[in-house]
């Protein structure tokens, strides 16, 4: 049932989020004025060789604007529970952050909603942004729904669509989908201040697209694929987590990761993963032409443009990807 408040100061939102993908919502929401009672993220981690504390990117927004931050580690905790109801919040709005618990996510009188980077119900899951690049998509966008027992099963209310390039990486076009995103959950809080909003069942069928998370194994390069699978492969894992291989080059096997490349059609007689090179360019033999390496990091060395890369490294005639 649609309840509509009668003033935007009425509205108490506890925001859920823990990467820069959700800064950018968090901060689009107190740019126009809405009260964040509270911000649940994340805790802290150490990272790095010195194992320093790590704050989320939420958490430091959250820190800069002095907004009540929680980090619980147990969403289930009962302390925990105590001080999410404390907030007295009417409105929860969730960002890539965890799957929440029944007695979290039902509390608030104007439900829990979450942004969602695909057009749901395609792309559920922790990658959707990678996977649409991977699997050659044309477009892509947001869908904003109402949580409910499941992952990014719930009602959807508001979807925007948007280009995906054929230029385009995981981070374009999560950069797309972070300001496309920021104004859909705008509209979607003023469809529920004006009791406006409508609720979309998602369609269940075997043949719906799925966002697995990636795992390093994910990431290796198939050259038995076409040129357009491993191009698109390689861009759907720019800048992160990067897709790898395996150069041989006289028996020397070094693991190899490519952050940018392009493609050239051509027809050839070369094995697939033939590394054909000169003096400032180099590319792999695949099945329709030749992946066009452009920057790439070699085991403990920076990304670096492929000329200079070559400045260091002697190539046989007859080294290969694999």
């Amino acid at each position: 049932m649609n309840m509509s408040l009668l003033n935007k100061e009425d509205l108490r939102i506890v925001f859920m989020g823990t990467p820069e993908f959700a800064v950018t919502i968090l901060d689009a929401l107190v740019q126009n004025d809405y009260t964040i009672v509270g911000v649940l993220t994340a805790p802290d981690k150490q990272a790095g060789r010195g194992r320093k504390i790590h704050k989320s990117a939420v958490k430091e927004y959250a820190e800069e604007k002095g907004l009540t931050i929680l980090q619980p580690t147990n969403l289930k905790d009962e302390a925990f529970i105590g001080e999410l109801a404390a907030l007295k919040a009417n409105l929860q709005i969730v960002v890539a952050f965890r799957m929440l618990p029944k007695v979290v996510w039902q509390m608030p009188d104007y439900g829990t909603f979450n942004l969602h980077a695909s057009l749901l119900p395609d792309y559920r899951g922790a990658a959707p942004i990678n996977w649409a690049i991977i699997n050659g998509e044309t477009e892509t966008g947001v869908t904003t729904f109402y949580i409910d027992d499941k992952i990014d099963t719930g009602e959807m209310i508001l979807q925007a669509k948007v280009d995906i390039t054929n230029e385009d990486t995981a981070g374009t076009l999560h950069d797309k989908l972070m300001h496309l995103g920021a104004k859909v959950v705008l509209e979607t809080v003023q469809g529920i201040l004006l009791g406006s909003v409508t609720r979309t069942p998602q369609a269940f069928n075997s043949h719906l697209k799925e966002a697995p998370k990636i795992h390093k194994e994910t990431c290796r390069i198939d050259w038995n694929g076409s040129l357009k699978q491993i191009y698109d492969f390689i861009r759907g894992l720019s800048p992160y987590p990067v897709a790898w291989t395996t150069l041989n080059n006289g028996g020397e096997e070094s693991f190899l990761k490519i952050h940018k490349a392009s493609m050239e059609e051509g027809v050839h007689d070369l094995e697939v993963g033939q590394v054909v090179s000169g003096k400032a360019e180099m590319k792999v033999a695949v099945t329709g032409g030749y992946i066009c390496l452009e920057e790439i990091q070699l085991p403990g060395k920076r990304r670096m443009a492929i000329r200079d890369v070559l400045n260091g490294l002697k190539l046989i005639k007859t080294a290969s990807m694999t």
